[in-house]
């Protein structure tokens, strides 16, 4: 199993919208946000979300990632590798997953990091930054990687959707 021994699994998932988050174009995402935030949350193997104002439909938009409004976050904590793999490829997570050229723009650079942390660790998301831009200047390391690197992501290989502009 996908378990570092005391230790938990954070993700960062970034974006940046393609219109402003009151804007019609990314209205349904905006609107999926509290029912897939949710389930995530009743997931086995869950354990911590970075939260924004507890304002229904706004997830983590108040974190306006390099001062821009539309720059979206999702900082997350899970106990295993397979259980977070099992959330975004096997639930309705991934029917918004696969439709996310719909809402965001292709970003230039990295956008997704994993890396482990001490158990009751909830990471900040300037940690999470550094991760990031540790793995896009370094590579997939032990300090931070991404799902190739890591051998029991057996879910991302079998059902990932890759960008259009790989």
């Amino acid at each position: 199993m996908g378990v570092k021994p005391g230790h938990h699994l954070a993700e960062l998932n970034i974006g940046r919208l393609v219109a402003p988050t009151d804007d019609p174009r990314v209205a349904e995402f905006m609107a999926a946000l509290d029912r897939i935030n949710g389930l995530g949350k009743r997931m086995p193997g869950f354990v911590w979300m970075m939260e924004g104002s507890g304002e229904p439909g706004t997830g983590n938009t108040e974190t306006k990632l390099e001062g821009d409004p539309r720059f979206v976050s999702n900082l997350t904590v899970w106990d295993s590798v397979e259980r977070l793999e099992h959330f975004v490829w096997n639930t309705l997570h991934r029917q918004f997953y696969e439709r996310r050229a719909e809402w965001f723009e292709v970003l230039g650079g990295m956008h997704f990091v994993m890396w482990w942390v001490p158990e009751g660790h909830e990471p900040t998301i300037d940690e999470a930054m550094e991760r990031l831009a540790h793995l896009e200047q370094h590579g997939a390391s032990a300090h931070a990687f991404d799902w190739a690197w890591l051998k029991e992501a057996r879910l991302w290989r079998e059902r990932s959707c890759r960008v259009a502009a790989e």
